[in-house]
């Protein structure tokens, strides 16, 4: 197959990726070094970066309008955790060899479709060459009403741990492209690709949540993995039931046929679910706020004191044993 050459860098810029940015006025049309954006006084900015590398973070053979989706949803995820409401961002492309015009065509089409659907624009960003494998970054702008985002740092004995959606079809879904999971069926294993290639950002819960949740986080390490961060930012401990933690069927489907994917489905992450605390005189407000935002959550365990004998996070199995997982989650180093 012939590859279409890529154009110069400003034509580059101009044909696919400055229309990206017609909505958002102080981007001057990505003509100027840097973008002026206007934020009103009773709302704060809030700002969050992910970067994904070919190879490590999305296969090589993933459709490049998902994998731009992918990109932006990550961060959007981000801003989920923190109660934000997207306003912008910026982008910068590290292309390897193997990107063209027609791959980098097809990403561009795939963030203006998710900048339509999340109603944010391209504010600016930087394309280079790479000799490694193709890395992508996005920088992720957007704003919080009231005095405090949410963070994870509000977490106190005694609140209920609440997960949104459902948890494991990012790590399975991974599993079932790399030809694992036989025993899935064609259904089961195009529903877990699709939750593995196109997160869903859950913007609308997370700004319903602030000044409900006590503490919020982003499943992308791992349910487990990323708990232990809420916990050790709080100076708390956690227990979680694992007949508690809800299961999409497909996961379902996937545990009935190999059990010992238990371990994966708590620690694989790429879920981008919503992890978060709620004191228990605001559980009613919880409730109140999912329906909202029309999500499911789920109380799956309750925050405890922290104990230094113990580890920040306890996973109890159906018969209220401590099961010892090998892994938390995901280290990126």
């Amino acid at each position: 197959m012939n590859k279409k050459p890529l154009p110069g860098e400003f034509e580059l810029i101009a044909r696919y990726l400055a229309p990206l940015a017609t909505a958002c006025p102080g981007a001057f049309g990505l003509a100027d070094d840097a973008a002026v954006l206007d934020v009103s006084p009773d709302r704060r900015l809030v700002v969050t970066v992910d970067a994904m590398a070919a190879g490590t973070h999305f296969l090589r053979d993933d459709p490049a309008d998902l994998v731009a989706r992918k990109l932006l949803r990550v961060n959007l995820s981000d801003l989920a955790a923190m109660g934000a409401a997207p306003l912008a961002y910026l982008t910068t492309l590290a292309l390897d060899g193997e990107a063209d015009a027609a791959w980098l065509e097809a990403f561009a089409a795939g963030l203006a479709a998710d900048q339509a659907q999340f109603g944010l624009a391209l504010a600016g960003g930087d394309t280079i060459r790479t000799d490694g494998p193709t890395v992508l970054t996005i920088t992720a702008l957007g704003t919080v009403a009231g005095p405090s985002p949410l963070r994870r740092n509000g977490a106190r004995p005694g609140d209920l741990v609440y997960v949104s959606g459902t948890i494991g079809d990012g790590a399975l879904g991974l599993a079932a492209l790399k030809g694992e999971l036989d025993q899935l069926d064609d259904g089961a294993r195009t529903q877990l690709a699709e939750r593995y290639r196109l997160p869903q950002p859950r913007l609308a819960l997370g700004q319903a949540l602030v000044g409900v949740a006590s503490a919020a986080i982003d499943v992308s390490d791992g349910l487990v993995a990323d708990l232990t961060h809420i916990c050790a930012a709080s100076d708390v401990a956690a227990e979680i039931e694992t007949a508690r933690v809800p299961l999409s069927t497909a996961a379902q489907q996937a545990l009935a046929g190999q059990p010992d994917l238990l371990e994966r489905v708590l620690s694989g992450g790429d879920d981008y679910e919503l992890l978060f605390t709620v004191p228990p005189d605001a559980e009613g407000e919880a409730t109140e706020a999912a329906a909202t935002a029309g999500v499911e959550i789920a109380a799956i365990g309750r925050v405890t004191a922290s104990d230094p004998e113990l580890d920040k996070v306890r996973v109890t199995g159906p018969d209220g044993d401590i099961i010892a997982l090998e892994s938390a989650g995901y280290e990126h180093f």
